[in-house]
């Protein structure tokens, strides 16, 4: 949720989106499902705010669905958020480096079910990977360099994949989020973008044991103790 504030702060465009705690939606559910109602309207989705993998994420098309998607995102998180649905193509970007990072090019996720869940994830294997994604030269620079900026403004380190959506309406840029741990699994988007941009595996895990040392050095030149003159 602070990565969503912080990047708002600083206009990376972002889908509509609005939390609340889970004590209040179980002390009052109603002014939440209103406020959802009044403020993004359905379809949204419904998303504990410090997870990953897609778990407890739920589409809500109507109150009854939405009141369900709630009480699924509040077993694992006592932040839940509400984001408005956005009819887009889903876009990753990968991310390597420290002050000054570098971008992959970008691959489209084309999942075969209503949205990419854990089971189109990891599961059911049809969910397909067009890598790198079919887009525009102008859309590739303009995705790359707000992939680096998200990366930057967060002061993130090593690596990181951003994702994003292109809204299929108009061609807008949103990000949707940023994994600064992106999984390496036979179905991770991280290192297949690196190899499509010219980085193979081996060279990758060089490169990011070098960044961790790099970045070791210099945390290291950082006094960790302050003592006062009497």
């Amino acid at each position: 949720m602070l990565r969503i504030t912080v990047l708002a702060s600083h206009n990376v465009p972002q889908a509509r989106f609005w939390s609340c705690m889970r004590r209040d939606w179980e002390n009052d559910p109603l002014p939440v499902i209103e406020t959802v109602e009044t403020k993004l309207g359905y379809p949204c989705f419904v998303k504990p705010a410090n997870l990953g993998s897609s778990v407890g994420v739920s589409k809500a098309r109507h109150r009854n669905e939405l009141i369900g998607a709630i009480n699924i995102a509040a077993q694992y998180d006592r932040k839940i958020i509400i984001e408005e649905h956005i009819d887009a193509r889903e876009l990753e970007v990968s991310i390597l480096g420290n002050d000054e990072p570098i971008a992959s090019l970008p691959g489209e996720i084309i999942p075969v079910q209503e949205f990419y869940d854990y089971e189109a994830k990891y599961l059911n294997g049809l969910t397909q990977l067009e890598i790198p994604a079919k887009l525009p030269s102008g859309t590739i620079t303009r995705v790359r360099e707000l992939a680096v900026k998200v990366f930057k403004v967060l002061d993130c380190a090593g690596l990181a994949r951003v994702d994003f959506f292109l809204r299929k309406t108009n061609g807008d840029i949103l990000v949707n989020e940023i994994n600064t741990m992106p999984g390496f699994t036979q179905f991770s988007m991280f290192p297949k973008l690196w190899e499509a941009t010219g980085i193979g595996y081996q060279e990758l895990l060089d490169r990011l044991i070098d960044l961790a040392i790099e970045r070791h050095r210099d945390k290291s030149r950082s006094q960790t103790c302050f003592r006062t003159t009497d």
